[in-house]
């Protein structure tokens, strides 16, 4: 491997910074001290005063690189933004499919250029909308969508071969897919042109959002079967998002984040080998979804690590020889737990910084929240905002006319190589242990998580993290009445009306024979279970009806309580 600088360089910078903080710097504290004794990242990453050469000599050349040239340090592209714009995927979702529908069409009239489709509580559990436990909940946090009927109206008006599509949903993802899948064959679409992904990212659930059904081995023999069926049937589409964001909402550092998400996929791409699929027939649909959070230069260094460590991790452990196959591409949001209620319009600015630190970072797509998501879903006017955010960003600072401008920088490459090494030591810690699934049964990723949640909200308490308006800068003015998103109350009438019209008009007899199979292929785990869940949507059958009859084959979980 080779040094940036010789041995001999490095020798001498550092005599000279010895040399500087024994005179100027010592001089210069006499005078006046430093804020505190110690500077950290908020990932807990010491700080040191100044960066040089000496410390950017720790990464060989071949591993920062060139874009698009493993390992992608410096982005999975070569031209970058430069060719073209990262995809602005602002989210929605909530009431019936109607409503997200003229919520769609909004943005993408103000200049979105993806859909992301966030769904109910019931939808996210697999519970239809007239559920006893779906009362209260119904589009009230999402859309909801039981049937095929619902993703009529979600899409209607809309050309999906011309916009991707992102869902965000996770136990139930592959009815939620099963579903697009039907919709698009009923266009008349041709399913390779179709572009997205689906969450479909299990294993985080079970280690931070709690979102889940299954025990852990059928949820993820679930995910293999996505991923498969999708690289064998829609060649441009994505088949999981595999998400370090709710590990960090859940209130994880950003190492964690990085490292619990790379064990995760560890877990994927092991499954779908086992069924015989060579990794470069699937792992170029692999894709990614992190959070940016505030400490700006730490979220750049921790996306151009991911992509080395992910590039190393796909070449080096699965044998990829794709280039495609090491190309780490991700969505990236900006941290939603970051956003106060007190002085609500600071949330502008939050958001800003994030999405510049996302878009040097080299994100793919991004969403910006809305500075009024502290509150409810997001207005219109919010989401404007938050839109025209990214894209004064595109169109007014430049920054898209450099690929990984901040390469180079002595700290973003000493932080980007100490994040690597951070990484790979996490990973081989879970591979000691026992392995991602086994950890995840212990409660250790759980336990790492809450521990790292806990320490940040007493440093929040003490002012030690600053959070303007919350801990700091407290003026006691009151802010301005801020309009927040009405909840419809006709949404679950609406909505379960449609569900028992669609129950009302299938076909009992074909319905119950498919519901059958469907419990024939849960049971052999050698068999892929989108087919059969295809031809049930197709079929009329709702949501609850694949989740209750799954229950009944697979059972549900139970997360072991850890202290």
């Amino acid at each position: 491997m080779t040094s940036i600088i010789d041995p001999k360089t490095v020798e001498a910078i550092r005599s000279e910074v010895a040399d500087w903080e024994q005179k100027e710097v010592a001089a210069f504290l006499m005078k006046q001290a430093e804020r505190k004794e110690a500077f950290f990242t908020l990932g807990d990453f010491p700080v040191k005063r100044v960066y040089t050469a000496a410390d950017a000599a720790q990464t060989p050349i071949e591993d920062i690189g060139l874009p698009g040239r493993y390992p992608f340090t410096r982005g999975p592209y070569p031209t970058m933004y430069r060719s073209r714009n990262w995809t602005m995927r602002q989210i929605a979702g909530f009431g019936t499919g109607e409503d997200t529908n003229k919520r769609f069409k909004y943005l993408i009239a103000q200049g979105q250029t993806g859909i992301s489709t966030d769904f109910d509580m019931p939808t996210l559990m697999g519970y239809d909308s007239d559920h006893p436990m779906s009362e209260g909940e119904v589009g009230r946090e999402g859309v909801a969508i039981d049937t095929l009927a619902d993703m009529e109206a979600l899409f209607d008006g809309i050309d999906l071969e011309k916009i991707s599509v992102s869902m965000t949903i996770n136990p139930s993802a592959w009815i939620l897919l099963a579903m697009y899948i039907v919709l698009a064959e009923k266009r008349g679409y041709d399913l390779d042109k179709l572009s997205g992904t689906v969450q479909a990212d299990i294993l985080k659930e079970y280690m931070a959002q709690k979102e889940y059904v299954f025990p852990v081995a059928p949820s993820v023999r679930i995910v293999r079967d996505c991923i498969t069926y999708c690289a064998k049937n829609m060649k441009r589409y994505n088949p999981i998002n595999i998400s370090g964001y709710h590990i960090s909402e859940a209130g994880s550092s950003p190492l964690h984040e990085a490292a619990f998400t790379l064990a995760n996929l560890v877990v994927y791409v092991e499954e779908v080998l086992k069924t015989g699929m060579k990794v470069d027939e699937f792992a170029p649909r692999l894709a990614f979804f992190f959070v940016c959070q505030a400490d700006f230069f730490e979220e750049v260094a921790k996306f151009r690590a991911l992509r080395r460590c992910y590039a190393k991790i796909m070449k080096e452990r699965f044998g990829a020889e794709n280039p495609e196959s090491m190309r780490l591409r991700f969505h990236c949001q900006t941290a939603a737990a970051s956003l106060t209620k007190p002085q609500y319009m600071v949330n502008v600015v939050r958001t800003s910084m994030q999405a510049l630190a996302a878009v040097l970072g080299g994100c793919q797509s991004l969403h910006t929240n809305g500075y009024d998501e502290a509150f409810a879903i997001p207005t219109e006017d919010a989401m404007r905002m938050a839109l025209r955010t990214q894209q004064v960003i595109a169109e007014e600072t430049n920054v898209t006319q450099v690929t990984d401008p901040l390469g180079g920088s002595y700290y973003v490459e000493s932080l980007t190589t100490e994040y690597e090494t951070k990484i790979f030591e996490i990973l081989a810690e879970v591979e000691e242990r026992g392995g991602t699934l086994k950890l995840i049964e212990e409660g250790w990723f759980q336990k790492n998580i809450a521990d790292f949640a806990y320490e940040t909200a007493l440093r929040k308490q003490s002012g030690e993290k600053p959070v303007i308006g919350v801990n700091r800068l407290v003026d006691g003015m009151p802010d301005p009445k801020i309009e927040t998103h009405p909840y419809d109350h006709s949404t679950a009438e609406r909505q379960c009306a449609r569900t028992q019209r669609v129950r009302r008009e299938r076909d009992p007899v074909k319905f119950d024979l498919l519901l059958q199979q469907l419990v024939e292929t849960a049971r052999d785990p050698s068999q892929n279970i989108m087919p059969i869940t295809i031809e049930l949507v197709r079929s009329g059958a709702t949501m609850g009806d694949l989740i209750e009859t799954l229950k009944d084959v697979w059972g549900t979980y139970r997360e072991t309580p850890v202290f």
